[in-house]
């Protein structure tokens, strides 16, 4: 059976959304990775960057969210799009992947978690991160989903940064940008959205902020501690 390996943040959602969606047995295994559980050697031999989330498909293992959502949709052909958007496809899962949700992890890590006031930082990811929302919002108009005329697994990987919109973005989280509002209040309404905020239920995770959990999620600030 599937092994999925996760914590409560962006980038497990979007596959614990997947797993919802499309009803593939799965055995969920929590990486608390403020008690750096990430780190350990036998999460290492899942995935070697020590990041959720990763899968064990039956001894296929795989990380990254975007690796995953792939190998899933391709393994089961549900939610990969038509065959004739695939290259819409590819290019919106990267733009997410390397743009929309790096620039609104690092803001979000400037704005809330750096031990430093750092304005060039804090401004430099958020204009940035404002500036791919604004691409998504415009790519939107007109459209009920980002690739083709279905849900896909693009939808999915949006949606696991969208859904953390008020704290990446500030102020009128994505309220300013209309489109992408529009298009999150429609997902985030199907059914399969509230079994995977509850895929963890019973289970604890600890509450970054002491020292030791710093640590866990941000080593290499600590290297030459």
């Amino acid at each position: 059976m599937l092994k999925f390996y996760y914590h409560p943040t962006p980038n497990p959602m979007k596959i614990a959304l997947y797993l919802a969606e499309t009803g593939l047995p799965y055995e969920l295994v929590p990486v608390d990775t403020a008690e750096g559980k990430q780190h350990t050697p036998e999460f290492r031999a899942i995935n070697p960057n020590g990041k959720v989330p990763a899968i064990d498909d039956d001894g296929t293992t795989v990380f990254d969210s975007t690796a995953i959502l792939l190998y899933l949709a391709e393994k089961t052909g549900k939610l990969g799009g038509a065959p004739e958007d695939r290259g819409q496809m590819l290019s919106w899962l990267m733009f997410i992947a390397t743009g929309l949700g790096p620039f609104s992890g690092q803001s979000v890590h400037f704005h809330h978690s750096a031990p430093e006031d750092l304005p060039y930082a804090k401004n430099r990811f958020m204009r940035e991160t404002e500036r791919h929302y604004q691409v998504l919002n415009d790519h939107l108009k007109g459209r009920e989903f980002i690739v083709g005329d279905s849900f896909s697994i693009a939808d999915i990987s949006a949606w696991g940064w969208a859904v953390r919109g008020d704290r990446v973005l500030g102020g009128e989280g994505l309220v300013q940008f209309p489109e992408v509002a529009r298009w999150f209040n429609a997902i985030n309404a199907r059914p399969a959205v509230e079994k995977a905020r509850n895929i963890a239920e019973g289970e604890t995770f600890k509450t970054p902020g002491d020292e030791a959990s710093l640590r866990a999620l941000f080593p290499s600030n600590y290297v030459d501690a």
